[in-house]
């Protein structure tokens, strides 16, 4: 059987394209052989700057002959259901059977489709795949109609077996499949001839090519850790940029170079942020200081001065690229060094002139809402209300410096540099830092007090403000990544175990924007008023259109100022629906069962969040146990008796049931256990022990069982049917004030 070989040559690939082209080759090829017949054995796809692989192994040497029966119209059936049913199937009439059937004689038709050699099949699959491939980005180049990232030069298309190899007969715009490839741009340059998978990639490697990139990645990490050691430094680990670099060489070479002395003194973060932005260089730090010290670059090329003269070259773009950066740290200090508060809010000043939204304001006052926020919310999480509203009013100060304006993504960190320059405390530094996060799911969350109260602060800012304005998330488009503050905000409130309620801060920052809102309606509304008064002296038609325009405008202020109450409920009950949802999503990552995250909807005593989630792992696990699953089908069975007779009786029997009434043993003991267990689960409810509270249901689970095989509930008696109901429904009440268990499934 034998194995096919592809490579699709070209100019070089963007690196942030080739993983994923390397899928999407494999994908197209391979769908297109196994939907014609053709299967195998294994793939791979590999990718270097220049080239695409593919490589099967055990094809068949052809799609197997098929053979397909179609039931078609009845001989008399209309004409023009019959000629439907000859398109269909590509035959005359002629070539149609005539068979009995049971409403008549009906038209088969008998396909016959041959095998047809691997060879064809391949060919087919290659030329679609290259025609039909989804770049993100493409070019066209000479005078034909073929569409690639960048101009394609060769085509390898070999299938291989015991026999020997042969080249499948591609052909793409004038490009001949063949038999062979190139190596090393540089340092093996011109044709090589191949037979086969191994062969192939042997060979590439005596040209100067690794064709893994993964493979190539290990290589420079393994170099570039061992430079760094040998100095008695380490290497900063960047995965994101090991990627991209090992997808910009075919035969990477680990070079080490000097920083300048006067940069030394540069943040190690803006050291790293300029290197990898700007030259992909890796940082190099003293373990000892963490200062950044040196840097790592990756050549394509061995050279004859073992790399002297690339560093140089390196080392004079770099010096160039950290002036800059040095201009821009130097400038900002001058602002904040050692000048206290009074500095970072110089700083901060043109926030007042940056437009956050423009239904929302300003960021200066987003700051100052932020601010107030996180006063309120300081006392709930632990956090001193004057430093968590001194950092919030600091913390986005670092948004107006040249630092961040170059370098955005060092926005927290170069404001934690800025309050620590400024002499403020240390808590207000930490929050300046990480009052962003959690930026992702594996991000950490903020530990200290004065940086949680900030961040969360920051975060229902975020989320009440588009909810007052009504841009919400729709479908996949999150623009404001709104889906992401509130995973923020619940993963901060579970990581902390907050247990104080953050509603009335929503509550609060929901009004406050509302009233912002209005407040910049009737302003506008003033000032407009205002023009047309000065313009009275128009023609009166004019200014009497203008004037009923603006009367209509007022009104409709006034009104939405009567009606925002009630707009801030009916926001504030829409975005809890969008924070729980994004809570279950959260919980079922967890692993967690979708019936369980049910089964505790709504029933949080004092916060939404962390309670439910708490609920939900104790039910869990509870259900996993023998007696939770006993107690679960007694409690279905007791409410099932219940829900039936309630019906049928058409009352409730929601009456306190009494003991003196108990006329079996296992009735009596039921009674003593309710009584027993009843305040035991209230203890640990109140206590927000949900472990605690499903042992003490446990517990029910033998007196329950001995009461279902013991006691008639409907018995001729209607005064003991009565009350055994109602022992039944205390039973039910007392197992639904921990969760609703009819949402649990079998």
């Amino acid at each position: 059987m034998p194995d096919l070989l592809l490579e699709l040559f070209s100019e070089e690939i963007p690196a942030r394209m080739q993983a994923r082209a390397a899928a999407d080759l494999k994908r197209l090829v391979t769908d297109h052989l196994v939907e014609a017949g053709l299967t195998y054995a294994s793939a791979g796809a590999f990718a270097t700057p220049r080239r695409l692989t593919l490589t099967l192994t055990d094809l068949p040497d052809a799609t197997q002959a098929v053979r397909e029966e179609r039931k078609g119209p009845r001989t008399d059936a209309p004409e023009k259901a019959i000629e439907g049913f000859l398109r269909a199937t590509g035959l005359s009439r002629e070539a149609l059977e005539v068979r009995n059937d049971k409403k008549g004689q009906v038209y088969f038709a008998v396909i016959e489709k041959p095998g047809r050699p691997a060879d064809a099949v391949v060919a087919e699959a290659v030329e679609a795949a290259v025609r039909g491939f989804p770049w993100p980005k493409s070019m066209r180049w000479g005078s034909g109609s073929l569409r690639w990232v960048r101009p394609l030069a060769r085509i390898l298309c070999q299938l291989s077996d015991e026999a020997g190899h042969r080249t499948v007969p591609v052909s793409v715009e004038g490009i001949e499949a063949g038999a062979e490839t190139e190596g090393h741009r540089f340092m093996n340059r011109g044709p090589i001839s191949v037979a086969g998978f191994e062969d192939y990639e042997t060979k590439l490697r005596t040209h100067n090519v690794i064709l893994d990139p993964e493979e190539r990645a290990e290589r420079i990490w393994h170099d570039a850790t061992q430079r760094a050691f040998a100095a008695g430094l380490e290497l900063v680990e960047d995965k994101g940029l090991l990627a991209e670099v090992a997808g910009l060489v075919e035969w990477p070479v680990v070079l080490m170079g000097e920083i300048g002395q006067e940069f030394l003194g540069l943040p190690p973060e803006v050291l790293q942020t300029s290197m990898r932005e700007h030259q992909k260089f890796f940082s190099v730090r003293a373990p000892e200081t963490g200062r950044i010290e040196r840097f790592v670059t990756v050549a394509n090329i061995e050279t004859r001065d073992a790399g002297a003269t690339i560093l140089a070259g390196n080392r004079k773009v770099l010096a160039a690229r950290l002036s800059d950066a040095k201009f821009f740290w130097e400038n900002d200090l001058r602002k904040v060094a050692d000048k206290g508060i009074e500095g970072m809010e110089t700083m901060a000043a043109p926030l007042a002139n940056v437009v956050f939204h423009e239904k929302l304001g300003t960021q200066a006052e987003r700051v100052a809402r932020i601010a107030a926020l996180a006063r309120e919310i300081a006392p709930a999480v632990g956090a001193d209300p004057d430093l968590a509203e001194q950092a919030a009013r600091v913390a986005k100060a670092d948004l107006a410096s040249e630092m961040v304006y170059e370098f955005p993504e060092l926005q927290g960190i170069m404001g934690a540099h800025y309050a620590r320059a400024a002499g403020l405390p240390a808590p207000v530094a930490a929050a300046c830092e990480t009052h962003y996060r959690p930026l992702g799911r594996s991000d950490a969350v903020p530990e200290e007090p004065v940086a949680i109260a900030v961040a969360l602060a920051d975060k229902i800012d975020m989320l009440t403000g588009f909810w007052a304005i009504g841009e919400k998330p729709t479908g996949s488009g999150d623009p404001f990544a709104l889906r992401r503050a509130a995973l923020g905000v619940i993963r901060t409130i579970l990581h902390h175990d907050i247990r104080r309620p953050l509603f009335e801060a929503a509550i609060g920052a929901l009004n406050a924007h509302v009233d912002a809102i209005i407040r910049r309606d009737r302003r506008l509304l003033l000032e407009e008023t205002k023009l047309a008064e000065a313009l009275g002296g128009l023609d009166g038609d004019v200014v009497e259109a203008g004037t009923k325009l603006l009367s209509e405008r007022v009104a409709a202020a006034e009104a939405e100022i009567a009606a925002s109450t009630g707009h801030t409920l009916v926001a504030l009950v829409d975005l809890a629906s969008f924070i729980d949802d994004r809570l279950k999503v959260l919980m079922r990552d967890e692993g967690l069962r979708h019936d369980v995250i049910d089964a505790v909807a709504g029933r949080a005593q004092r916060d939404v969040v962390a309670v439910r989630v708490a609920k939900a792992r104790a039910m869990q696990a509870f259900l996993d146990t023998e007696d939770g699953t006993n107690l679960l089908a007694a409690y279905r069975r007791a409410s099932n008796i219940v829900a039936a007779e309630e019906k049928k009786d058409g009352r409730a029997y929601d009456a306190a049931p009494d003991p003196a009434r108990a006329a079996e043993p296992a009735e009596q003991a039921l009674f003593e256990a309710l009584e027993t267990l009843a305040p035991r689960v209230e203890t640990a409810l109140k206590a927000e022990d949900f472990g605690e509270a499903m042992a003490a249901m446990a517990a029910l689970r033998a007196p329950v069982d001995t009461f279902f095989d013991d006691v008639t509930v409907n018995g001729d008696d209607a005064g003991l049917r009565e009350n055994r109901l109602c022992l039944l429904n205390a039973l039910r009440a007392l197992m639904r004030r921990v969760a609703a268990w009819d949402a649990i499934q079998d």
